[in-house]
Order: structure tokens, then C-alpha cells, then sequence
């Protein structure tokens, strides 16, 4: 494999990545930054987590470092579209420490928070900027930005912007940059609105594809649990007891909060992510999980694309999705640059046709197992002592006069299950240990010597077969709203087609 500066990346840059540990390229990179370098308009297909952002990032920092262009007030060198919040803010996270060694500025704009920052920062002068489509095209409207001066644009998971319907955007904010400009545009598939996108904007664009788009990476060992109603939630709570991070991935957003909630009255800390949240809670939610305060993060699909953290061991999706594109980007969450990771779909008996549609769309053959609480085989896919917290207590209910009007998004921060509150905190994988006064249980059992699934873990050391559900049956009825009853039946409620995240 060759090295950076082999495949044309500058001596100064390559020795950033290699302070942040990043000495060998991947596939996407190796194939793409040739051309790209070379200032040529590329066309990236990689499955997410095959390592695109720093695939862009590198040849936009070597152009705009090379140019010697002045940094002016409101009209940036450089521009990333990014499909959500979350995914900008990601690559910017790995794209500022590069821009600094070269003394470069950069700033992300999205929606959701406040707009003045954002337009002084933009009349200071930037020289990259990754944004949202939405909140960037206000700005330019409003003659806060002027893309006349972009060097190079990068649209980034340009088919999950498709989906999402920001192409009529997109279009107007491409035809306010230079028609001389590079572009580069990375996406997991290059179908659809994605080729009206290429066709219109790029000049005779290399295509590069560096593995198949309907194929999961052979890193990722899938599962179907198929379970009875009832026994949903306590074989979710066994599962997530145990150490490591894990998504969940629910339909609905309503969906998501209670299943929050239910986990965390049953001592599983536990996070959400959807569209109802203002975006402070977002944030907050997001650093509690990648911090390991909460080492659960339930979320809708908003998560399948834009979440980048290391190390989640294992995704479960507590709603199957309606297509498989969808269950490929939420997997996509575990098995990353590499790494091994596990997928669970739990499966009740009036959702076997879907799921076996779906799996082989997605063109996977799970492993398909019979499932009850306190069987052998979440033993297996979930290795580790099961560690149980007390949930914090409940607030007194307010009458509903003397609410705040946006009551529901400031109580869905996640606060409670990310280490406030007197809430002990559970980080980092193999670990169970709390601080801050709040009471562990925790729940071993004699099964030690299993084999994992999730790479690198311990070996669990065994527990009586019903002491795991016996103590998230408990929790879980102590909650108010049914427990397991309450979560079949939100699923059977949230499982009808079309439900939006």
C-alpha cells in the first residue's frame, strides 16, 4: 500500500496525519487523491466509514495551502454540503486540526441554532466552509455569503441528500460557484438525482469505485434475534447491559424517547437522537455517548449517515427499516476503517417476510436465532458483565400552565443518562464502573469462555439464566408506561410503512 506522499499528498500535511495516527490510506483514498491532487473532478463510491472525508479533505487543504488566495469577507474557498448536523460538524472536526497547520479558517452552517455567529464568522472571512444546504442558502439569499470565490466543492453523501430532497438547493447553491471550480462528490451509491447532479456540474469527472454499494463490509457479523413481543425490551435491556457503545435504531421519533426512557428507568443509561431535539440537546447527547457517559444511543435513521464515533461495537435495530439502503447505512454504524462489529435485527413472527425481503436486497445471510431472555446466544453477540444503574428520580409533574412551551425538547437532552444528576457513569468498553453516588448492580453469571462477536472483549463470566431479565423486567415495569408491554407495543404501532424519523 503506498503512503501518502507516494500517492502526491504534501510532506506538511501527511505529517498531521500522522500526529493524529493516520499513516496508511484507505482503498477510497489511495484510488481517489491521485486525481484529485491533480486538481481533476472526482466521482468517490465507498460505503460509509470506507474513509471519504479525508479522501476531500486532504486535496482541498493541499489546493487552498498552494494557491496563496487572500482569506475576504463573506466569500469562502472552499465549500462541503453535508446532508445533516451531525455530519458537518464531524468533518469539521476532522478537517480543522489539517486547516490550522496551514492557518486556515473554517466554519460549519446548519439550521437549528443561532444565525448571527454564523454571519459574523462569514464577514470576518473563512476559507472553508461546510455546511447544510438549507441554512447556507438563507445566508446567501440574506447576502451573507457569496460562493463566487470557491475553489473547490465537495458534496459530500450526495444520494442521502437526494433522498432527503435538498437537490433543488443543492442545484442553486453548485450554479453560485465557479464553473471552472474542482469539484469532488463522494456518495455511497451514484444512482438517481445523484447522476443529474454530475451531469450538470462536473467536467469530465474520474469515477472511482472502491467497493459495492449493496454489499456490507465482511467485518460485520449480522444477526436476526426472532423474539415474541413481550420479550423484546428485556432481550434489548440484556444486550445493551453489556460493556461497549451500541446504536438502536428505532422508526419514529416518538419511538426513540420513550425507548429512551424505558432503558433508562431499566439502569441501562441511554441517549436519543431525532429530529424533535433542539440542536444544544443534539450536541449534548452525542458528546455524552462519544464520551461513554451514555453508552447507548437510540436514535432514528437521522443517525444511520451522520454519526461518526469509534469503537460502537454493536447496532440493533429495534424497528427493522422499510428498505434495505436503510439497513446498510444504520449497519454502517459498527465494522468502520475496518474494525469488526455486530448488527442485530430483532424480528417478531409477523415481520419474518420483511425482514427476509430485506436482508436479501441488502444482499446479507444473517444468522437467525429463536430467542428468549436469558438465552446463551446474547451471551455470545454481547460479551461482558451486565451492569444495571439506578435511574434518577423522576421530576414532579408540573400542571400543564406552568410548563415551558418547548418542554419536550429541553427534557430530551439526555442530561439525566449522561452522567448528571448525582448518575453514575459507565465509559469505555469492559468497564462498569460509576462515580458520582449513584447505585450499580451489577449481574454475573458462570458462561464465561464464549466466543464474541464484538473483537476484544472479555470473556462474560456467567449468570444464572433469568437473573438479566428478572432485573430489566423489574426496571422496566417500575417505569410507568408497561415496560416490555408498553415497547411491543409501540412497535407494533411504529412499524407501519412511511412512519417519519
Amino acid at each position: 500500500m503506498p503512503s501518502f506522499t507516494d500517492l502526491g499528498v504534501p510532506a506538511k500535511l501527511a505529517a498531521t496525519l500522522a500526529a493524529r495516527g493516520i499513516t496508511e490510506p484507505f482503498p477510497i483514498q489511495a484510488a481517489t487523491l491521485p486525481d484529485s491532487l491533480a486538481g481533476r473532478d472526482v466521482l468517490g463510491r465507498g460505503r460509509t466509514g470506507s474513509g471519504k472525508t479525508y479522501a476531500f479533505a486532504l486535496p482541498l487543504i493541499a489546493r487552498l495551502a498552494a494557491s496563496g488566495t487572500a482569506r475576504r469577507p463573506r466569500r469562502p474557498r472552499a465549500l462541503i454540503l453535508a446532508p445533516t448536523r451531525e455530519l458537518a460538524t464531524q468533518i469539521d472536526a476532522a478537517l480543522a486540526p489539517m486547516a490550522a497547520a496551514f492557518g486556515l479558517r473554517t466554519l460549519t452552517v446548519f439550521g437549528g441554532v443561532g444565525a448571527n455567529p454564523q454571519i459574523k464568522a462569514l464577514r470576518d472571512g473563512i476559507d472553508v466552509l461546510v455546511a447544510c444546504p438549507g441554512r447556507l442558502l438563507d445566508h446567501m439569499e440574506h447576502g451573507h455569503v457569496d460562493l463566487g470565490g470557491v475553489e473547490v466543492t465537495v458534496l459530500d453523501e450526495a444520494d442521502h441528500m437526494a433522498d432527503l430532497g435538498f437537490l433543488p438547493v443543492v442545484r442553486r447553491l453548485m450554479d453560485a460557484t465557479p464553473r471552472d471550480g474542482q469539484r469532488l462528490l463522494f456518495s455511497a451509491t451514484l444512482d438517481g438525482g445523484v447522476d443529474v447532479l454530475v451531469k450538470r456540474f462536473m467536467r469530465r469527472p474520474v469515477t472511482h469505485h472502491v467497493d459495492p454499494a449493496t454489499e456490507a463490509p465482511i467485518e460485520m457479523a449480522h444477526h436476526v434475534l426472532h423474539v415474541r413481543h413481550d420479550d423484546r425490551f428485556p432481550v434489548l435491556v440484556d444486550l445493551l447491559a453489556a460493556p461497549g457503545r451500541s446504536v438502536v435504531f428505532t422508526r419514529t421519533k416518538r419511538r426513540a424517547k420513550v425507548l429512551t426512557r424505558q432503558l433508562i428507568a431499566a439502569g441501562v443509561p441511554a441517549v436519543e437522537l431525532h429530529g424533535n431535539l433542539a440542536q444544544n440537546a443534539r450536541d449534548r447527547n452525542l458528546s455524552a455517548f462519544s464520551d461513554g457517559s451514555a453508552p447507548t444511543l437510540v436514535a432514528t435513521d437521522i443517525a444511520a449517515r451522520g454519526i461518526h464515533v469509534d469503537d460502537i461495537a454493536l447496532v440493533i435495530h429495534a424497528d427493522p427499516p422499510v428498505e434495505h439502503k436503510a439497513y446498510l447505512h444504520r449497519s454502517g454504524r459498527t465494522a468502520r476503517a475496518g474494525a469488526a462489529g455486530t448488527v442485530i435485527t430483532l424480528m417478531t413472527d409477523d415481520q419474518q417476510s420483511d425482514v427476509r425481503d430485506l436482508t436479501r436486497k441488502a444482499g446479507i445471510r444473517p444468522t437467525t436465532t429463536r430467542t428468549r431472555p436469558g438465552d446463551k446466544v446474547l451471551a455470545e453477540l454481547a460479551p461482558g458483565d451486565r451492569v444495571f444503574q439506578s435511574a434518577p428520580p423522576a421530576a414532579p409533574e408540573r400542571p400543564a400552565a406552568s410548563r415551558p412551551r418547548h418542554s419536550a425538547q429541553a427534557s430530551s437532552g439526555g442530561g439525566s443518562a449522561a452522567g448528571g444528576r448525582g448518575r453514575p457513569r459507565r465509559s469505555g468498553r469492559g468497564t462498569g464502573a460509576g462515580g458520582g453516588g449513584g447505585e450499580q448492580r451489577t449481574t454475573q453469571s458462570s458462561r464465561g469462555g464464549q466466543s464474541s462477536a464484538r473483537a476484544g472483549q472479555p470473556a462474560r463470566t456467567a449468570t444464572t439464566r433469568t437473573s438479566v431479565a428478572q432485573s430489566a423486567g423489574g426496571a422496566a415495569r417500575q417505569t410507568g408506561r408497561g415496560g416490555a408491554a408498553a415497547f411491543s407495543a409501540g412497535t407494533r404501532a411504529g412499524s407501519r410503512r412511511g412512519a417519519r424519523v
